[in-house]
């Protein structure tokens, strides 16, 4: 039987075990909870198959594993894999694609209305007891704003941008999205040019891949671009977003907030611009996990699993 090497499965949860077991019915498989730089070597030796999410595999490391058929990423994005080296290699790479549309726009909304609606400033509200000792039924505190009527812009009108237009058009919004390349993506919506898409947007949903043209898209001009009242939804990736520009557009009131699930570096140092925010309130951050429902994870595993099967079965 042939070997297949997990590289770091702590990246798909502790729940997903069974869903792992199945990889058995395939060949001798090991899994490695994670591993560092200075370990990958060592671990793909010899090995037929490789799964990755986060794990580099260079050149060398093709060039030194003439029997690898497959890298299998379980993860959309590929930038982790040398692709021209494995092309030249004749080694396979396989993605997931469209296994977290639905989750990611699920928290991409959970995001934006939890800031949006101050729903942690009116928890605490009742919590703290102020509710209880108020002449009042209600507490206004920070009015909070509807999304019907506003314009809702796309930054990335894929799979996930698509579902995202979809919920926030049942919201009775108005989505305008843009595109580095300028091509329409889905008649149904309104694409505009860089500036327009800035100046119009009530909110900005960042769902695109991260490559030479999306890095740092969106930095210090952008955001003066934006509406004060404007609110800022990145779970796409870290790097489209200049972190700084963004922190000082928080703290000096140039927009109206921000929800943020990924980062350039990721775990986010302590030292991070957004995480030494002043007006916190105004931010939300969340661990890079609007992908990780429980059903697109194993739906992403499924997908893995096929694509491994494809290779170690022929």
């Amino acid at each position: 039987m042939g070997k297949i090497v997990f590289l770091d499965t702590a990246t798909l949860g502790d729940d997903m075990q069974s869903v792992l077991d199945k990889f058995n019915t395939l060949g001798e498989v090991i899994f490695y909870d994670a591993t560092k730089p200075e370990q990958t070597k060592e671990r793909i030796q010899g090995v037929d198959v490789i799964v990755t999410n986060k794990v580099v595999i260079n050149a060398d490391m093709m060039k030194e594993n003439p029997q690898l058929k497959l890298i299998s990423i379980t993860a959309t994005g590929t930038n982790n894999v040398d692709l021209e080296a494995a092309k030249e290699l004749g080694i396979q790479v396989k993605n997931a694609v469209n296994y977290s549309s639905e989750s990611v726009a699920q928290q991409t909304f959970a995001m934006l209305l939890s800031l949006t609606n101050h729903i942690q400033e009116y928890d605490e509200f009742v919590i703290s007891g102020s509710y209880s000792q108020s002449d009042s039924f209600t507490w206004i505190g920070q009015s909070f704003h509807e999304l019907n009527g506003k314009t809702y812009g796309i930054f990335g009108m894929g799979n996930i941008g698509r579902r995202v237009a979809e919920i926030a058009t049942a919201f009775g919004a108005k989505v305008i999205y843009y595109s580095t390349s300028g091509e329409v993506r889905d008649e149904r919506f309104e694409l505009v040019n860089h500036d327009d898409f800035y100046k119009r947007a009530d909110v900005v949903s960042i769902h695109a891949p991260l490559n030479e043209k999306t890095t740092n898209a969106i930095s210090t001009n952008e955001l003066e671009m934006m509406k004060e009242n404007a609110i800022l939804i990145n779970v796409g990736r870290g790097g489209i977003v200049d972190e700084k520009a963004l922190a000082e557009a928080i703290d000096q009131d140039k927009i109206a907030g921000a929800a943020v699930d990924v980062f350039i570096s990721e775990p986010t140092p302590s030292d991070s611009p957004l995480m030494n925010v002043k007006k916190k309130e105004k931010l939300i951050l969340s661990p890079h996990i609007a992908w990780a429902s429980k059903e697109a994870r194993a739906k992403l595993l499924s997908i893995t699993f096929d694509n491994v099967e494809g290779v170690m079965c022929k």
